[in-house]
């Protein structure tokens, strides 16, 4: 009786008024940024691109709910996707609500701007506006094996941090100056989508990250809450949230890859894995 009570007659109703409820697309945006490998997707603009369409196109739908969850990655995939978000947005006229789950930071932090408001939970992980490159050096390791780095470039930059030289002052000084106009660029967009909301704070673009109570103090969120509750707080209890998620294929959803066949593939997942979760590490608390 339940079911006839709840979802048979309701619809019915609908079909014999006309009397249709409201809906908010929900786009789920949730990893780590970028091209993560062949067998670990990313979040890119081409893998946003469709579903973002599709939400934004809904016609009924005054507004379209972005559920973060991500720990940053590729700024130029973190610009592209926001850009796109805020086109569609302008193109048909749709507020955009952001709702960050467990965290939002660096490049998570930036698909979050492109909301008009966004909502966190009281523990979010929110902030970390910065640029941070990460790698290894294997200098002693290979003289320790036995190993001869052979190396031949054309033009005295293309070894620019070879993980198998010695570090230089000069490839280091050139790394932070792009960083630095990365960083101009992150601060730049979320001064611009925050504009007076942010509080006084030196340590706002530091890369330091609150929780997302003390977000919503710094003026980086709007308010605390969770997607169903406050959607259904504006829009009445029969509000729909039709989530559009990408789609997969039957190996990727069966084994995580395109080709079950490459060795080499899986070997390059592995690394993806490894890399992926040093980046998710740093905010689990």
């Amino acid at each position: 009786m339940d079911f006839i009570t709840e979802t048979v007659l309701p619809k019915l109703r609908e079909i014999a008024t006309g009397d249709k409820p409201p809906v908010v697309p929900v786009v789920p945006l949730k990893g780590v940024i970028g091209n993560m490998g062949p067998m670990r997707k990313g979040l890119t603009l081409e893998g946003t691109a469709e579903i973002l369409e599709r939400a934004f196109k809904v016609k009924r739908a005054d507004a379209v709910a972005l559920v973060i969850n991500s720990p940053g990655g590729s700024p130029v995939q973190s610009a592209l996707i926001a850009k796109r978000i805020r086109s569609l947005a302008a193109e048909h006229d749709k507020k955009v609500i952001a709702f960050c789950e467990d965290v939002a930071a660096s490049g998570g932090y930036w698909l979050a701007a492109s909301a008009d408001e966004i909502i966190v939970d009281d523990n979010s992980i929110v902030g970390s506006i910065g640029v941070i490159s990460s790698s290894l050096g294997f200098v002693e390791a290979i003289k320790k094996i036995g190993v001869e780095r052979r190396l031949h470039t054309a033009g005295e930059s293309k070894s620019f941090m070879d993980p198998f030289l010695p570090e230089k002052k000069a490839d280091v000084a050139r790394l932070k100056e792009i960083q630095g106009d990365m960083h101009e660029s992150f601060k730049d967009y979320v001064r611009e989508r925050r504009a007076d909301k942010l509080a006084d704070d030196p340590k706002l673009f530091t890369g330091a990250f609150w929780t997302g109570r003390r977000a919503v103090e710094l003026g980086l969120a709007d308010d605390t809450g969770e997607i169903r509750e406050t959607l259904r707080l504006r829009y009445g209890e029969r509000v729909r949230m039709p989530v559009f998620k990408q789609r997969q294929g039957w190996l990727s959803r069966r084994f995580g890859a395109k080709s079950e066949a490459d060795v080499g593939i899986w070997a390059d997942s592995l690394i993806c894995a490894v890399e992926e979760r040093l980046i998710w590490d740093r905010y689990r608390l």
